[in-house]
């Protein structure tokens, strides 16, 4: 199908000003920590709603609105999880990484934080960390280009190889031109419009559908099981889908948010703004897929798209029940929200690529200038790499979406939040669990052993590894104690918030 003229139209002023964005945050740039790090000058509300958005993707708008459409409220369990984590990531890690990452060398890196904080000199700890980014989001960064190529695909009628580098590169030009700061500026635009959307969806759906007492009792006589929060889900099943909390701990494009936040200060309230953005969207996502069943019940002839891929309830939706102008900004959102977590991933290898191989090992006495402009080199690598992968969109790299969250979580998660609250954490234990938590996902995805989520066993086991690890290796040394110690005191100065 091809759109019509008015969803052109919205589609093209929302890409123009994405750009626009891009060429902003260039004038802003001069240096690296600028181009990687915004210069550590997020306020609470960019702070917030950058890492909302770089963290919910796609499948906030499709995905999450599909699985429930398909099999009722037992799917929000995973959004359950999702919130808790998000919770625990804003209160017990926010504050301190950001204070930490300042007095471990102004780390402006998740792998140069590591290897500050642990007095790696041999850098294995830097190198370990950087491949387990590339690797990982690469593949993630190809999903999201065969996300963008998708929606393109599906409303413009573009051939597939079209739409892939369509949606690529709208979402490489602000990168490549504004870093950091056009990433973060165009994430805050984009989380607006996210939430916007799925604040007006699900009560224009609500109100078609008959208002929603109507809308619940048809859902209801659909299939009685949609509003079973356990139907068909086994204690296992359960902390499965919960479990996609624990993944937050690690992910490093939502970390580097917290360490770019202008001051600690600005944490306690931009865990409030970004709380508050989350929750929104996930309940109108959710709402979307839950009377989208009553909709689509009571016009079965419109189900024709959704009845072929359940994913696309939010665009039919949009399509067939707002004016085209409205629907345009609506699926807009969609490509926000594809093109907000492509940027971060982009920028996160870029910014391992240059801060923790280039500059550490080939070119260390490189000027700002060559540094920031290798950084960009490195965002069009990246993203070739990705385009090349998601090429074909039935390649295998799709598969490895589904665990590369459990992978961020498994690897990073329990060192970053030993590294934060263990004074007795030695580079060893930190590198024992990394890469036992890394190997454990991999594993246990292949084999899929007692139906758990991989990112369980992987999150245990690592965190074991890291206790052995750092209690078998020296006791870490008077500075690494000291700056712990100076951290504390720094957090428990601080009102709760």
């Amino acid at each position: 199908m091809t759109a019509n003229t008015p969803t052109v139209i919205m589609f093209g002023i929302y890409l123009v000003a994405m750009l626009l964005v891009g060429w902003l945050g260039y004038r802003a740039t001069s240096n690296l920590s600028d181009y990687i790090l915004g210069g550590r000058s997020l306020g609470s509300v960019v702070t917030a709603l950058s890492a909302g958005a770089s963290d919910m993707s796609g499948w906030l708008l499709m995905g999450l609105p599909g699985a429930i459409f398909l099999h009722g409220v037992r799917e929000v369990w995973i959004a359950v999880g999702l919130i808790a984590g998000a919770w625990l990531n804003w209160r017990f890690v926010a504050g301190r990484l950001r204070a930490y990452t300042e007095k471990a060398g102004n780390a402006l890196t998740l792998p140069d934080y590591l290897s500050n904080r642990f007095e790696d000199r041999s850098n294995v700890l830097r190198i370990i960390t950087a491949l387990v980014i590339l690797v990982f989001f690469t593949l993630y960064a190809a999903s999201g280009a065969v996300a963008g190529a998708r929606l393109f695909e599906s409303m413009f009628g573009l051939p597939y190889a079209t739409s892939l580098w369509v949606g690529a590169i709208a979402t490489i030009a602000y990168v490549f031109i504004g870093g950091f700061l056009a990433v973060s500026w165009t994430d805050t635009i984009q989380a607006a419009l996210m939430i916007g959307a799925l604040i007006v969806a699900p009560l224009m759906v609500i109100q078609a559908a008959g208002g929603p007492t109507q809308a619940i009792e048809v859902v209801r006589s659909a299939d009685p099981a949609n509003l079973d929060l356990f139907n068909g889900l086994t204690g296992v099943g359960i902390v499965s889908l919960a479990a996609w909390g624990l993944g937050y701990f690690g992910q490093p494009h939502i970390l580097v948010r917290f360490m770019a936040a202008s001051s600690v200060d600005t944490i306690p309230k931009a865990r409030r703004i970004g709380m508050t953005w989350m929750i929104l969207c996930l309940a109108g996502a959710a709402a979307v897929g839950f009377f989208g069943i009553a909709y689509f019940k009571l016009n079965p002839q419109q189900a024709g798209g959704i009845t072929a891929d359940a994913e696309r309830v939010f665009i039919e939706t949009a399509k067939l029940l707002f004016n085209p102008w409205v629907a345009g900004v609506l699926l807009a959102a969609i490509l926000a929200a594809v093109m907000s977590t492509l940027s971060c991933q982009l920028l996160v290898c870029s910014s391992a690529l240059t801060q923790d191989i280039y500059k550490t090992f080939l070119r260390k006495e490189a000027s700002q200038g060559e540094l920031v402009w290798f950084g960009r080199a490195m965002v069009l690598l990246v993203a070739g790499i990705a385009i090349a992968l998601a090429a074909d969109p039935n390649s295998k790299v799709l598969s490895m979406v589904s665990y590369a969250w459990a992978g961020f979580g498994a690897a990073f998660g329990p060192v970053v939040l030993g590294s934060l609250l263990w004074p007795r954490m030695t580079r060893n234990g930190a590198l024992a669990g990394m890469i036992v938590g890394a190997v454990t996902v991999l594993v246990w995805k292949q084999f899929g052993w007692l139906g758990i989520y991989e990112i369980v066993p992987g999150f245990i086991l690592a965190s074991i590894a890291i206790v052995l690890g750092s209690l078998l290796s020296r006791a870490p040394s008077s500075r690494m104690r000291d700056d712990f110690a100076a951290v504390d005191r720094q957090m428990q100065a601080r009102p709760a918030g």
